[in-house]
């Protein structure tokens, strides 16, 4: 592979855009549409092409605009839903989490070992259950046939090596801790851009920027947000994979939005945290918050499960009451809490739970939105919509594989099985060839084997190896191959989805006018 070149058949541009667009809007009818490109609906187009279908993909905005880049970047085993008897989703978690480390994404999902410390708000009661839980996500591991050398064993620590790992958790009374490990993905929405350019490199057209102003079971009338140009795309089977929104576009879809908040800390208000820490939420069994390093600066922490009312915004707003509420929990392990002032950015996402009442005919006092199950649903409405629901990130490549069947059998659309559990994304490589790469560990963990090439655009350009803002490790190298590559359109698209500068609005506003010096600069160099 050349230097500045990516995976074959993967890149996406503005001119690709341009093209595929106006070739889907012809006349001619595809095999399938899949409407909304967060994971899933980027997985279910992925997984449609992958079986030889002619597909078409759109989003209203960009890829990974909605839920899928507001999670905790965590690859879970499952080990939560054990605790509330789901065995049948924590099972499929665990399989999921494994084929992401071994299989299709090794470069993008890791192991992360977690410290839960044995701080005195810790009984030895829910120590004990806690130990329990971490064997029998162990075992998960285990029933999933995921290596230990993939994911080590949980174990127990001593009050001076869970300090080792914790320096910032408070020592007076602590004895001792639990290590755990699970899977953690680099950048969540990473994930979802390398689904789309994979998906793209299997013939998919995949479209940002293209609103569905009307949705049936043969197709969408869609608006180009760019020009505001009006069309139609006409398909065998369509897939509505639109999260929280997919009650806008199909009737009879009832969503029980929770809200998960996370807080962004700079990294040397906790100081160096080899370890996340799992901090329990007092009167709580179960639920943690959890500390998250992120090895670009900054610390999440997060998350709440809270239920939202009303409409649902492009861009959730983060309460001062959810706020509040992890600064409380996070102050119960720390020598020193953390101040109001001290957050530098804070996000939330609204997961997608379908409100089971609605369909299933009970009635009653709702659920908390964090006892509801986070098992998918696949429905096919009267028009012959199929909606996919629920879930997780985890499991988005199953969702997707359940959405495919579904919406070619409803269709009678002759489709082969789903090979996506086998099938490696742009940029995945066997971990001794990522090791190998002349290329900074940082982008390889972003870039798998690209890492190589966007390493080259900065040794070509040395201006191009300068950071977009001081003390922040993107590169102006990295922009440049998201806007040749990877479909960004502007620069809400580079700092927002394809680097995630934009979670600090003081770094987003230093960064803005580097991201629109080089997009006109790109935009100009065009023939």
């Amino acid at each position: 592979m050349s230097h500045t070149r990516a995976h074959a058949g993967s890149s996406l541009s503005a001119r690709r855009r341009r093209r595929e667009l106006t070739e889907a809007a012809d006349g001619r009818v595809a095999d399938v549409l899949v409407v909304g490109l967060g994971a899933t609906g980027a997985g279910a187009a992925l997984d449609a092409a992958a079986r030889g279908l002619d597909v078409v993909a759109v989003d209203a905005h960009d890829l990974a605009f909605g839920t899928s880049r507001w999670s905790s970047k965590l690859i879970h085993g499952g080990l939560r839903y054990l605790a509330s008897a789901q065995f049948d989703v924590a099972h499929e978690s665990a399989v999921e989490r494994g084929v992401l480390m071994t299989r299709t994404a090794p470069h993008l999902v890791a192991a992360q070992p977690f410290v839960l410390p044995l701080t005195p708000l810790v009984s030895k009661a829910q120590a004990s259950l806690a130990w329990a839980g971490f064997r029998a996500g162990d075992m998960l591991r285990l029933a999933a046939r995921t290596p230990r050398q993939v994911l080590p064993a949980p174990r127990r620590l001593s009050a001076t090596e869970a300090r080792h790992l914790a320096p910032s958790v408070r020592a007076a009374g602590l004895r001792g801790g639990l290590l755990s490990w699970d899977g953690r993905v680099t950048d969540d929405a990473r994930l979802v851009t390398a689904l789309a350019r994979t998906a793209a490199a299997q013939g998919a057209r995949v479209l940002t920027r293209v609103r569905v102003l009307e949705l049936t079971g043969t197709g969408a009338r869609i608006r180009d947000e760019l020009t505001g140009e009006e069309g139609e795309i006409s398909a065998r089977a369509v897939i509505n994979a639109t999260g929280v929104w997919a009650g806008d576009l199909v009737e009879g879809i009832r969503i029980r939005p929770s809200r998960g908040t996370h807080l962004v800390l700079r990294s040397e208000r906790l100081g160096a945290l080899p370890a996340g820490l799992h901090i329990p939420i007092p009167g709580e069994t179960n639920r943690f918050v959890l500390v998250l390093p992120q090895g670009d600066g900054r610390v999440y922490v997060g998350l709440t499960d809270e239920p939202v009312e009303g409409g649902i915004p492009d861009v959730p707003e983060v309460p001062e009451t959810d706020i509040g509420f992890l600064l409380d929990v996070l102050g119960s392990a720390l020598d020193t809490p953390v101040g109001r002032e001290e957050v530098v950015g804070a996000f939330a996402g609204l997961r997608p739970l379908l409100d089971m009442s609605a369909h299933d005919g009970r009635d009653g006092a709702p659920a908390r939105t964090s006892d509801i199950s986070r098992r998918h649903a696949v429905l096919t409405s009267p028009g012959g919509v199929t909606t996919i629901v629920g879930g997780k990130l985890t499991t988005y490549r199953r969702m997707a594989q359940d959405a495919v069947d579904a919406a070619t059998a409803a269709r009678g659309l002759p489709a082969a099985s789903s090979p996506t559990a086998a099938l490696p994304l742009v940029g995945a490589a066997a971990p001794a060839r990522l090791r190998s790469l002349s290329a900074p560990g940082r982008l390889v963990r972003r870039y798998g084997i690209e890492a190589e090439a966007v390493h080259a655009l900065a040794a070509e350009d040395p201006a191009l190896a300068e950071p977009v803002l001081p003390g922040h490790p993107v590169t102006r190298a990295e922009l440049l191959w998201a806007v040749l590559h990877e479909g960004a359109l502007d620069a809400s698209d580079l700092l927002d989805r394809r680097t995630r500068i934009g979670l600090v609005p003081q770094d987003r506003a230093q960064a803005l006018s580097v991201a629109r010096e080089l997009l006109a600069e790109t935009e100009a160099a065009r023939p």
